[in-house]
């Protein structure tokens, strides 16, 4: 069947998705084969697709695609994360929206709008992942909040808590006042923010003294309850020992000592204000100062903010900077640029609050998870960010794991009393009761007696579970499943999330099974814009990925993004490389095209050419094979698709071809038309993980298949020994038809006009090649030509080809002069860096050689350019 003239990749991957799913293909199940296991970071389940998530999973989709054919049971599980803060934080505002309050609601009726909202929008970014070609294992898809994950989650806090890992206690947290809850100290985003830094006049109690107190928040003077000096500051000596009054509140506070203060920052005074600031609160606990907390969840002063109550803090801030002038209590405000907390979520500044919360005790954790990576059990690419890993696993705190939201999964603690200890933590509450009993050993308690904790659980808390609840490994540990995919291969993700994600999944399963949770991370990186910006909605420099698929074709827009994108280090988008990404998949169609199109026949046997051709090929898809399983084994995936799409673009369109190409209107040879249809099913299985739509149309189109077969489940070429010398021949054979070309096209002569060649040289290797594309008859060995000649050097081997007596021969001499002379400039110039013994001494190995080399090359190039002079002459 012949092809169309032109790729329509919309067709071409509708067809195929659509097939490899009805085959189910991508369904694993354990059996006798070798596990090959990804579990996909799960994005947002309201989310869409964007352009980190589109690098990500086509990284995803070619590792599992690439093994699937070298014979692994490849199970890719998809799935997304309920994302408590985010999704949150939409339910309420649609609610508010349409004239709901949350504060109205009770806790189930939030939670039915919650899940409404999931089941409307939720599960878009995967159907966007079938367009982008994911062989996912779709039967396998999860949802963190589903039923079984939970109970898996629930279960895993309650056994933390028996082991005394997860504790409650009264903590300074970071609250986002947007979002109404605490989150993590990773899920802070420290910016630099211009502000004003106010100098504030505190008077002495009993004088009419004033000591200057610096501060950028002076809306939080409200919970001011000391003023802290150095001990050593010379300067406030006569202090020691006096109250202080507050400005507008005045409350008088003592003047406390304490080394903490940095005599140089400010005026060498601190407020003091425990329930605002996390090193005030540290300062509060160790001279028991009382605690005044004067904001409340909204972000707004509350009562002790006196006639501020229920105002804005930053609105307050302007209006008790202008009280204070009023008053005469302020000094100066200077501008100040400052490092300011904000929510990574919400994008809101954080406030430092004292709050009841859940902890998970981290150390005992850290340790053997940061072992398990500095010892590569787990290999992390690159490399480096394991310094990344050990300075945050080394420096690990307690883990805030509660959560002040509805959406998620419910913390399992039962309260039967007031007091800070009167709970119990179990998986239900039956179970509670039955705790609570044998607690206060009232066995007159009941269901109703207990009351839960209206807390959720981190997001993070569920997703650390994730390689191991997918498969249901902790309800039952010892299940089939989880015994056959556990642990998984390889993660890929990204670096912004090794704290938050692959730290805790290294610790959870350690903890859970003493098994690690995968073998290699491969980090990615960051998509940005030409101008180094990370792409965002808020920038608006990020493209609709599904755009851009519709442009370019999935495989165009997987080409496109993967030859840009180094392990690890940033990917600067172009969509010039989409353009590329398309243009080598309309390259391969029209080379299957060319061949489909060319009558075979049995009576001509192959020739010269076509042999050198064909051996010379094979050698080369095998060294290109081994080449690419070393890259993939060092997961640089971006150099893998640059060998194949040379191995493609070069060395099979425009050499392979080229050179058993019959002349129009004849015949090839059946014999070379057979072993050309098997490299190009060769070549489609080595480019099929990067581009498996436009791959299984053509490999399909190549031979008589029946309906089960397929290119998706087909063996990939395994890497066989190939004859370096054989293929390096090669290479000067494509240097010598190279310069013939080069020559012809600087002087405008057609490839039909006969040319003679004279070399220094007793034979060519591949001559009957050079012969065919150099488009001449004859060579004339070990000979040198009298005439005026265009001459270049391949190796130590010399070409010359007499110039055609058409030319200029005066317009010739100027241009060999001219050459003569920038090759005479560029040896001053090797020669003089290799005349420098501090370079000679310290330059490697390789580099003093190349230098040599350059050298020897000017001066073979320059002896030749001088012989061609004298010819002009």
């Amino acid at each position: 069947m012949q092809i169309s003239e032109k790729y329509n990749p919309t067709e071409t991957e509708n067809k195929w998705y659509k097939y490899w799913l009805e085959n189910n293909y991508f369904h694993s199940v354990p059996d006798e084969r070798p596990a090959y296991t990804i579990v996909i970071p799960p994005p947002n389940v309201t989310g869409i697709l964007h352009m980190g998530h589109m690098l990500n999973n086509t990284i995803q989709d070619v590792l599992v695609r690439r093994a699937r054919m070298q014979g692994f049971n490849a199970c890719w599980v998809p799935g997304t994360d309920h994302a408590s803060i985010a999704t949150e934080a939409k339910v309420v505002a649609k609610l508010e929206s349409e004239g709901i309050k949350k504060e109205t609601l009770t806790r189930e009726e939030f939670l039915k709008h919650a899940w409404k909202w999931t089941d409307q929008y939720g599960g878009t970014i995967l159907k966007q992942l079938k367009k982008l070609g994911c062989s996912c294992d779709w039967e396998r898809t999860k949802f963190t909040l589903e039923d079984n994950l939970s109970k898996q989650v629930i279960k895993s806090f309650v056994d933390l808590f028996n082991k005394g890992l997860i504790y409650r206690g009264f903590r300074m947290v970071n609250w986002d006042p947007k979002a109404k809850t605490n989150i993590s100290d990773e899920e802070v985003i420290h910016k630099e923010l211009n502000g004003k830094l106010y100098f504030l006049k505190y008077k002495i109690e009993g004088s009419e003294e004033f000591m200057t107190v610096a501060t950028t928040r002076p809306e939080t003077i409200f919970g001011d309850v000391a003023v802290c000096i150095n001990p050593n500051d010379a300067k406030y000596v006569h202090l020691k020992g006096k109250n202080v009054i507050v400005p507008i509140v005045n409350r008088v506070v003592p003047i406390i000592e304490d080394e903490y203060v940095d005599i140089e920052f400010g005026t060498g005074a601190l407020k003091i204000t425990p329930a605002h600031d996390i090193n005030d609160y540290e300062i509060g606990k160790k001279h028991n100062l009382q605690i005044i907390d004067a904001l409340d969840d909204d972000g707004n002063l509350n009562e002790h903010g006196l006639h501020y109550n229920g105002q804005d803090r930053f609105v307050v801030r302007k209006q008790i900077a202008k009280e204070l002038e009023e008053k005469g209590l302020l000094l100066k405000a200077e501008d100040y640029v400052n490092k300011v907390g904000t929510s990574e979520r919400t994008g809101e500044i954080i406030e430092p609050k004292l709050s009841v919360q859940w902890f998970l005790k981290m150390e005992d954790l850290a340790k053997p998870a940061l072992d398990v990576v500095m010892n590569e059990d787990i290999k992390f690419f690159p490399e480096k960010f394991k310094n990344t890993y050990k300075h945050w696993m080394e420096n690990i705190r307690d883990w805030n794991i509660s959560r002040q939201l509805w959406w998620g999964q419910r913390i399992p603690a039962f309260f039967y009393g007031d007091g800070q200890n009167d709970f119990v933590v179990a998986e239900n509450i039956e179970d509670a009761l039955i705790l609570a009993k044998e607690k206060t050993d009232n066995q007159q308690l009941t269901t109703d007696n207990l009351k839960q904790e209206e807390d959720a659980l981190d997001t993070w808390f569920s997703s650390w579970l994730w390689p191991m609840s997918v498969f249901d490994g902790i309800n039952n540990p010892d299940n089939e499943e989880i015994n056959y995919y556990y642990p998984t291969a390889d993660l890929v993700t990204g670096p912004d999330i090794i704290f938050f994600w692959v730290a805790r999944m290294v610790m959870a399963g350690l903890e859970f099974r003493n098994e690690i949770p995968f073998k290699n991370v491969y980090f990615t990186g960051i998509v940005r814009d030409k101008q180094r910006r990370k792409m965002s909605k808020q920038l608006g420099n990020s493209p609709d990925p599904i755009e851009l698929i519709e442009k370019y074709g999935a495989d165009g827009v997987r080409v496109g993004i993967l030859l840009s994108a180094p392990a690890g280090n940033d990917l600067l988008f172009d969509e010039e490389l989409m353009l590329q990404g398309r243009n080598f998949a309309t390259k391969i169609w029209n080379a299957f095209r060319l061949v489909q199109n060319w009558e075979k026949s049995g009576d001509i046997e192959a020739n010269n050419a076509d042999q050198q051709a064909i051996e010379w090929f094979e050698n080369q898809i095998n060294k290109t094979i081994i080449e690419v399983a070393d890259q993939f084994e060092k997961f640089r995936i971006s150099d893998a698709l640059h060998l194949i799409y040379k191995l493609i673009w070069d060395d099979f369109c425009s050499w392979y071809l080229e050179i058993i190409k019959p002349n129009y209107g004849d015949p090839i040879s059946a014999e070379v038309y057979t072993k050309t249809i098997y490299f190009f099913e060769e070549l489609m299985k080595l480019v099929h993980p990067f581009m498996p739509f436009l791959s299984e149309e053509l490999w399909q189109q190549m031979g008589e298949r029946n309906t089960k077969e397929a290119l998706v489940i087909s063996q990939h070429p395994k890497a066989e020994n190939f004859n370096e010398d054989l293929v390096k021949s090669f290479d000067f054979t494509k240097e010598i038809i190279s310069g013939i070309r080069n020559y012809r096209q600087s002087k405008g002569i057609s490839p039909r006009e006969t040319i003679e060649i004279f070399t220094n040289s007793d034979s060519f290797k591949n001559e009957e090649i050079i012969k065919k594309l150099g488009n001449f008859e004859q060579v004339n060995f070990n000979q040198k030509t009298e005439k005026p000649s265009f001459t270049f050097l391949v190796g130590g081997t010399e070409i010359s080809i007499p110039l055609s007596e058409n030319l200029d021969l005066a317009e010739e001499k100027t241009k060999t002069e001219e050459e003569l002379k920038y090759l005479k400039g560029f040896l001053i110039s090797v020669e003089k860096k290799l005349s420098n013994e501090k370079f000679v001494a310290g330059a490697p190995k390789q580099v003093l050689e190349n230098e040599q080399n350059k050298k020897k090359d000017a001066e073979d190039k320059i002896k030749l350019l001088e012989e061609k002079l004298t010819s002009l002459s």
